[in-house]
């Protein structure tokens, strides 16, 4: 019998209870697979919460996770290109990773390739596709271009410093302690900057000769949206893909994007960047081959059995975590 981590009311961590869940033969269009590792984002925790995001939760008795890493054991009527026994990952919505096997459209499915190892994968697949359309999309950055990135000890944080980096950017980068400060220096951020203890503002500024930096990649939210905003040159993008302290206050877009210096601000998705194949595709060749050349790595510092999925969310939501998190059922 299948087993999962099944939400039966949004709420704390506690709210995910392991217990059977049926599964159903695959639907037309659909694979059934076997997960091998499953990828923790903070996103995960705001859809357990209720917290608001571009991604809605179904109506509990409900499966969260976005990602995970598997091998096909059933095939539904009209998959073509995919075939049982097939090692293949996924990193975005429908939701439901947090399961030992589940049913998932193929349409949305990629095959693993050869030499990628399934934990690093399920942690990379929709953080590293998410830093691939911030860096190369949402503002492509250049060579010599200074950004800056919240929360860059975090999962996240980890793969746009070395992703920044390799394309040759200068990388100002919050974090929280000094141990994770050198955790993202290790991983290429130029300037480590605890909150705490330094402003941001005045760091960019001084990394910018005054000028500010090119992109603010904001997934801290509340607590620093608006000091991103003083980061910023003219015409400067703030990709507000996160909020960790809770969503920001409002922005006036009309007066005070255009007092700062004609700013863009942005709330980015990933279903939105890689809703049609070629995009998904296209991401995730680029992503595997950045993993293939050891441009960027999963930083997995923390395994949990499946079963033990609430104490990864209390883990993540303290703060205290440095790098990826993975499930094993």
């Amino acid at each position: 019998m299948n087993k999962a981590q099944v939400i039966h009311g949004l709420g704390p961590p506690d709210v995910m209870k392991w217990q059977e869940w049926h599964l159903p033969d695959p639907a037309p269009g659909e694979v059934r697979l076997r997960h091998t590792a499953v990828g923790v984002n903070f996103a995960d925790t705001y859809h357990r919460g209720g917290v608001s995001h571009p991604w809605k939760v179904d109506t509990p008795p409900v499966v969260i996770g976005f990602e995970g890493v598997g091998v096909i054991e059933g095939v539904g009527e009209g998959v073509t290109g995919f075939n049982l026994g097939d090692r293949v990952a996924y990193g975005i919505p429908p939701l439901g990773s947090y399961s030992e096997s589940r049913n998932y459209p193929a349409d949305k499915l990629l095959h693993m390739p050869d030499g990628l190892d399934d934990r690093q994968v399920a942690a990379l697949l929709m953080k590293g596709m998410t830093a691939h359309y911030l860096l190369h999309r949402t503002y492509a950055v250049k060579p010599g271009d200074t950004i800056l990135v919240h929360a860059a000890a975090g999962g996240m944080g980890l793969i746009l410093c070395q992703w920044a980096k390799a394309i040759g950017a200068t990388v100002v980068g919050t974090v929280s302690t000094p141990e994770k400060a050198e955790a993202a220096r290790n991983a290429g951020c130029d300037y480590p900057v605890v909150r705490s203890k330094q402003s941001f503002v005045e760091v960019v500024r001084e990394v910018t000769d005054g000028e500010g930096c090119a992109v603010v990649y904001e997934a801290i939210g509340k607590e620093t949206l608006q000091q991103s905003l003083d980061c910023l040159r003219l015409m400067g993008v703030c990709a507000a893909y996160g909020h960790v302290s809770g969503p920001p206050d409002p922005v006036d877009v009309i007066q005070d994007l255009g007092r700062r210096g004609s700013l863009f601000i942005t709330r980015p998705a990933i279903m939105h960047y890689v809703a049609k194949r070629s995009d998904l595709e296209w991401t995730a060749r680029d992503l595997f081959k950045a993993i293939k050349d050891g441009i960027i790595d999963a930083n997995i510092n923390y395994e949990y059995p499946l079963c033990d999925a609430v104490q990864a969310h209390r883990a993540i939501e303290s703060g205290k975590t440095l790098g990826a998190t993975v499930l094993i059922p």
